[in-house]
């Protein structure tokens, strides 16, 4: 009887602690007294961890290969620049292509663009915290529910896993970021390259 009760209670502590942990992994609200500075300091950890500049920020070459314009940092890929172009043969074959700058890709979805992640209103500076966490969560372009879905190569169903929290912190770093006004072209079909 005392050994039946014993794996009960060892059971039902194991259930325990995994719903809690499950449940404290996407915490909708911060910490107590977790403050705005704390917040952003987090996202600018998170961000630059996880690369958004390796597709989000216009690149030069330097001796150490490519190199953020500082001055067009999350901004995507530039409005008047042109698309290179692409071998579609090539993507046909299975392959992705990429632009020097990664800033563009081209795949079997046609080509795509790095979206304008700054804090301008040509990016995210209109957004509120909820559309953001849509945007990611959900897959949807500029978190509207009736948004068309994000298109490849953005790794929204990775990020997804982040918690609110992580979520949070990004949105309140790339609101902090200094704006630069690019209005970054939209999709392109296959059929149109």
């Amino acid at each position: 009887m005392k050994k039946s009760i014993l794996v009960l209670t060892a059971m039902a502590s194991a259930v325990t602690i995994t719903l809690i942990a499950c449940k404290g992994s996407k915490s909708a609200d911060a910490p107590a007294g977790i403050t705005k500075d704390s917040l952003v300091k987090r996202g600018s950890y998170l961000v630059n961890a996880i690369g958004c500049d390796d597709c989000h920020s216009p690149k030069k070459f330097g001796p150490n290969g490519p190199e953020v314009i500082a001055e067009l940092r999350f901004s995507g890929y530039p409005a008047g620049k042109a698309l290179q172009k692409a071998d579609t043969n090539v993507v046909k074959g299975g392959w992705v292509l990429m632009n020097h700058d990664l800033t563009a890709s081209v795949g079997p979805w046609g080509a795509t663009f790095a979206a304008n992640i700054s804090s301008d209103e040509t990016g995210i500076g209109n957004w509120t915290e909820e559309q953001f966490i849509r945007a990611i969560r959900e897959g949807k372009m500029k978190g509207l529910s009736e948004g068309r879905p994000m298109l490849p190569p953005m790794p929204w169903f990775t990020l997804r896993n982040l918690s609110d929290l992580d979520l949070q912190s990004i949105f309140a770093y790339l609101k902090s970021s200094k704006p630069v006004r690019n209005v970054v072209p939209g999709p392109v079909p296959m059929s149109q390259l």
